[in-house]
């Protein structure tokens, strides 16, 4: 009796074999993703134009931002550094092309009291009279740069020694000349000039240092005639 009790369990236990499998079907909500499109064709030359373009775009914009970094943003002219780099490149001129030129420094006189008294605006207004003044007794080849607060500098082309300082004379009266009224009252600032040769031999540094000694003794002498 026990024994037919044991088949049957086993019989019950076991399943009957099925037929080959079918494929399976996906599951609900499962969609099959679709082939992407293929990417449009893209034209070479239309790819190099683009490029072209935004390299033009892309040089501009780096020189638009050296030359801001090389100009006074108060008065619109070269810069210490933008006016280095001029002087660098004409002393190179020079030396290959035996050229002549001057350097001259030229230092307003009384700016600082006239910053004391009516302010820096009064004082900007100074500094632009100033410049305006400068630019219009130099030639367009000639160059303007602020080396710092009120401190000047010109490279002057194809000067003799005495022409030079007959020009550095000329700029002196001419801002000498300039008055200004702030406050009620009016004002002169004045400026003191000096002068070196550019020659063969000049080095920028030693040009510079040579331009500003001769400037300092300039205004010495003028306080001593005042």
């Amino acid at each position: 009796m026990k024994k037919k009790t044991r088949a049957t369990a086993a019989g019950t236990a076991k399943r009957p074999k099925t037929g080959p499998a079918g494929p399976k079907a996906a599951p609900r909500g499962i969609r099959k993703s679709a082939s992407p499109p293929p990417a449009p064709s893209v034209d070479p030359k239309s790819t190099i134009r683009r490029l072209k373009t935004q390299l033009a775009r892309a040089r501009a914009r780096i020189e638009e931002l050296q030359a801001s970094a090389d100009t006074d943003f108060l008065l619109d002219i070269p810069n210490r550094r933008g006016f280095e780099r001029e002087l660098h490149r004409a002393i190179a001129f020079i030396k290959r092309y035996h050229a002549s030129g001057a350097l001259i420094v030229l230092d307003v006189d009384r700016l600082k009291p006239i910053n004391d008294a009516f302010g820096h605006a009064a004082g900007d207004e100074v500094l632009k009279a100033i410049v305006k003044t400068l630019l219009a007794h130099v030639r367009a080849s000639d160059v303007i740069g602020r080396l710092g607060g009120d401190e000047f500098a010109l490279l002057l082309w194809n000067l003799s020694e005495t022409d030079a300082r007959a020009k550095a004379a000329l700029l002196e009266g001419a801002i000498d000349r300039l008055t200004f009224v702030f406050g009620g009252r009016t004002v002169t600032a004045g400026a003191s000039a000096g002068v070196t040769i550019l020659g063969l031999h000049a080095e920028l540094g030693r040009a510079l240092e040579e331009a500003d000694s001769a400037m300092y003794i300039r205004k010495a002498q003028r306080r001593h005639e005042a």
